[in-house]
C-alpha cells in the first residue's frame, strides 16, 4: 500500500433468503447478480436458514419467494439491517399488524407509486408525486407500519397502503417492539424485480442503500 493511501473497504456482504427450490429462483438469482454488480458479496439461504447465519453479514435481504411458514422466528430480533418485500412476513417481523388484507397485502395490477417524502434518501432524489416503477402492471406488496416508520411511498390512489418504508435502528414497530437494526419494506412480489422501470430500480437501490447504511 502507498505511504498515506486509505486501505481498501472490503465487500460488503448481503445475505439473500429465498425458496431454494421455489418457481421464481431465477429471478432470485437476477437480484443476487444485481447486489454482485453493485460491490456486495452475496450468499444465498433457503427460507428455513437459521437467523444466526446471519450474524456476520452486513444486509439480510428476504425474498418473496419464501413462504413464510417455513421462516424462523429470529429474524425479528437479528440485529442486522434487513429489507424485504414478502408482505406475508412483516407481522412476524412486527412491522407492522397481523391483519391480512388491512395490515399488509397484495394489490393486483399495479404500475404507479405516489412519492410522499422525497427528500429521504430512499426517494432515490425522484420528485414528490406519481411514479411508474414497473414496465407493465404487476401486483405490488403492501404495508400499514406501525407510528415509528417512515414511509416513502404509497400506492397510487390508495394512501392507506405504503408501498416503501423503514424503520430506524431504535424506532417503535409494531407491538412495541424496537428495531434492533434498520428494517425496510418494498413493494416487490415474486417475479417483479425483472420488471422494475429505470424509476423503479433507482428506488429498490436506494432502499437497499438506506438500509445497510444505518449499520448495526
Amino acid at each position: 500500500m502507498l505511504a498515506g493511501a486509505a486501505p481498501a473497504r472490503s465487500p460488503r456482504t448481503a445475505l439473500l433468503v429465498i425458496q431454494e427450490k421455489g418457481p421464481s429462483r431465477d429471478i432470485d438469482m437476477k437480484v443476487r447478480d444485481h447486489l454482485a454488480e453493485r460491490g456486495f458479496t452475496v450468499r444465498i439461504a433457503d427460507q428455513d436458514a437459521e437467523p444466526a447465519t446471519a450474524k456476520d453479514v452486513d444486509l439480510v435481504i428476504i425474498s418473496s419467494t419464501i413462504s413464510s411458514k417455513d421462516v424462523k422466528p429470529g429474524w425479528r430480533t437479528l440485529p442486522v439491517p434487513l429489507l424485504t418485500w414478502e408482505n406475508d412476513i412483516l407481522d412476524d417481523l412486527a412491522m407492522t399488524g397481523k391483519r391480512h388484507d388491512a395490515d399488509f397485502g397484495e394489490a393486483e395490477k399495479e404500475r404507479y407509486l405516489w412519492i410522499v417524502n422525497a427528500p429521504q434518501p430512499m426517494a432515490a432524489g425522484l420528485p414528490a408525486g406519481v411514479v411508474n416503477v414497473y414496465g407493465k402492471q404487476a401486483a405490488m406488496s403492501w404495508g400499514r407500519p406501525g407510528l415509528g416508520a417512515t414511509t416513502i411511498a404509497t400506492i397510487y390512489g390508495q394512501p392507506e397502503k405504503a408501498a416503501i418504508f423503514g424503520y430506524e435502528k431504535g424506532a417503535t414497530m409494531d407491538y412495541e417492539a424496537i428495531a434492533p437494526a434498520r428494517r425496510v419494506m418494498m413493494f416487490l412480489n415474486n417475479d417483479s424485480f425483472a420488471n422494475l422501470s429505470p424509476a423503479g430500480l433507482k428506488l429498490f437501490d436506494a432502499a437497499i442503500d438506506w438500509t445497510v447504511g444505518g449499520g448495526r
